[in-house]
């Protein structure tokens, strides 16, 4: 697309499958839009999808984006708002057709194409057999080895398809499992006629895509500091507006909730990473060269970034069945609860005749309860006993039996919180990689015309060596006080498959000269027991003031999978920010005061 614009507009209104319906009308209605994207997809969602297409063959797509499309697919029209979204999962086709059919019910004609090419699943043996092994990026192990039979099996693809559907006219591009951030990086690509191998501007674009790609965690949502920020009760939803060098402005409509700020941004840009080499299919953009700028009221603007060469690999998402899982949580109230707990699992694996039967048992006390409570559910603490095994009936109905039938006859004041009669089925999620020679996306329109989608230059990826944490040395004079790290410090995690990140960054120049020389990764090992035996890598990305850490296997295998409480490791970063370290005085806010430090001190004890 060769015109005279400045700027691209585009704005996403989802960042998972179930996020806010009205958000679609919201952000057409809501002011100037040129594109609009919807995000939909995770690990976790194409094997939701995949159970879907069990059970209807035409499924396999997110059906919401169709409902949403109903109430704006005639206002993009009359404002040549283009349509991009990953909605498609695993169908693209199928959601493209019943577009059609919707298009054509109220009186329109889009025109609409769909990308294909990240289907591996039929083509794994043959690939297999030309040497491709689909090893496991974390163990090694290729499937074989494992005897591993995946029911999906999806390459990340890039956004030339995106940009080749635009430029033949399309009006709705509709892909399957694209990166997140490819659903701005085409579009961008698209407006300015950028060439293959542009790499700082692909790798501008990659960052605005990374920020707008989960919706209202660019505004004020699951931010560490959203106390400080105005009317949080409806988050408005992010867009950027993008320049021909990859630069860009964050922001929102006018009038939406919450906030866009140099902060909100860089929560954003440290969720879900690993090194600050974020690898694309279609450039590796370089995070710690990113530079952050308030460009006022709601306004940030992102520049400086640049991209190297694309990697000679694509990431495959592949999922497995892997077996069925219950669980039960007992309430323990009062004195005792360890010796409850005791008990209760006891009178538990008499009823079920042994828990070690099973292929793995999970058996987690979580401490809810308070000492001397003024509210007798403020003394209940939790006992939550999981199961797995391939074995349905076994750890479901057998399961529940077990559960029910000891109620009279074990800890006292026993209740269970929650059982389920029947267990369900969950995946395992496989990353590996291929070489992208093996791909072939496409372009295919309503009439059957099909384009192939350019592949950029590529190289083999080598990971540069890191640098020491520098060291901070505190003078004589400062006054050094236990408070918890989340008084200077904010934090971001997410899940990385079966691997955590926490994104730690500071408010001030001087709190990052004292968090980048303090959290090393034998502090955070400290501060994070339960990571104790695992293996964690840090990088540091001194231009947003920040630290991020990689804690790999925190999620065993996966969201799916994982018996942790908290699956998605998106509590993780609030509890290290909980945990009371010793920081000078002089870099605690002004705000902070002896009473705070009185009651911090108090809540510890």
């Amino acid at each position: 697309m060769s015109d005279s614009r400045e700027i691209l507009r585009i704005g996403n209104c989802s960042g998972y499958y179930g996020d806010r319906f009205s958000a679609a009308r919201e952000m057409v209605e809501g002011g100037p839009l040129d594109v609009l994207t919807g995000d939909y997809l995770a690990e976790l969602t194409m094997l939701i999808l995949w159970k879907s297409r069990l059970r209807d063959s035409t499924g396999g797509y997110a059906t919401t984006f169709l409902r949403q499309m109903e109430h704006i697919l005639g206002t993009c029209l009359d404002r040549n708002i283009k349509v991009v979204t990953n909605a498609g999962g695993l169908n693209p086709g199928g959601l493209a057709l019943e577009l059609g059919r919707l298009a054509e019910r109220l009186g329109l004609g889009p025109s609409i194409a769909h990308i294909e090419g990240d289907d591996l699943l039929a083509r794994i043996p043959s690939l297999q057999q030309q040497g491709h092994s689909f090893r496991h990026l974390g163990s090694g192990k290729s499937l074989d080895e494992e005897g591993v039979e995946p029911v999906t099996a999806n390459a990340y693809l890039g956004a030339w398809g995106i940009a080749e559907a635009l430029r033949a006219g399309a009006d709705i591009v509709v892909c399957p499992r694209v990166t997140d951030a490819s659903l701005v990086v085409g579009p961008a690509a698209w407006a300015f006629d950028w060439k293959l191998d542009d790499w700082d501007q692909l790798a501008g674009a990659v960052v605005a895509g990374h920020i707008l790609e989960c919706g209202p965690q660019a505004t004020g949502g699951n931010f560490s500091f959203f106390t400080e920020l105005p009317n949080t009760t409806r988050l408005g939803y992010p867009l950027a507006e993008i320049e021909a060098d990859g630069s860009c402005v964050i922001t929102k409509h006018p009038g939406t909730g919450g906030a866009v700020t140099v902060e909100t941004v860089t929560a954003q840009i440290l969720y879900e990473i690993a090194a600050p080499e974020y690898l694309n299919p279609d450039v590796v953009a370089r995070f710690e060269t990113i530079q952050l700028a308030d460009d006022g009221p709601d306004r940030v603007k992102v520049s400086g970034v640049r991209g190297l060469p694309a990697p000679d690999t694509a990431k495959v998402c592949l999922n497995y069945h892997g077996g069925y899982r219950n669980s039960a949580t007992f309430i323990l109230t009062g004195l005792d609860i360890e010796a409850k707990a005791d008990f209760a699992v006891r009178s538990l694996d008499d009823a079920f005749g042994g828990l070690n039967s099973c292929a793995e048992t999970d058996i987690r006390l979580l401490r809810t309860d308070t000492p001397n409570a003024s509210d007798n559910f403020d003394a209940e603490a939790r006992l939550r006993v999981t199961v797995k095994d391939p074995d349905k009936e076994k750890v479901g109905r057998r399961f529940f039996n077990a559960v029910a039938e000891f109620g009279l006859g074990t800890y006292p004041g026993m209740y269970v919180e929650r059982a389920e009669r029947s267990a369900s089925a969950f995946g395992i999620y496989w990353p590996a990689l291929v070489p992208v020679d093996v791909l072939d996306p496409r372009v295919v329109f309503q009439d059957g015309e099909s384009l192939a989608v350019p592949r950029p230059p590529s190289q083999k990826y080598e990971a540069p060596g890191r640098d020491a944490p520098s060291t901070y040395r505190v003078g004589e004079h400062h006054e050094m006080v236990a408070v918890p790290l989340g008084r200077i410090v904010g934090a971001r995690s997410g899940d990385k498959g079966g691997d955590a990140n926490i994104g730690f960054w500071a408010r001030t120049d001087e709190a990052y000269d004292w968090m980048r020389s303090y959290l090393d990764v034998a502090r955070l090992h400290s501060l994070l027991p339960e990571a104790d035996e695992l293996d964690i890598e840090r990088y540091e990305l001194p231009n947003i003031r920040a630290v991020n850490f990689v804690v790999h296997g925190l999620l065993d295998e996966g969201v799916a999978a994982t018996t942790r409480p908290d699956p998605q490791a998106k509590g993780l970063a609030e509890y290290v920010r909980s945990r009371r370290v010793d920081i000078p005085r002089s870099l605690l806010p002004n705000t902070y005061s002896s009473v705070d430090d009185h009651s911090e001190k108090a809540a510890a004890q």
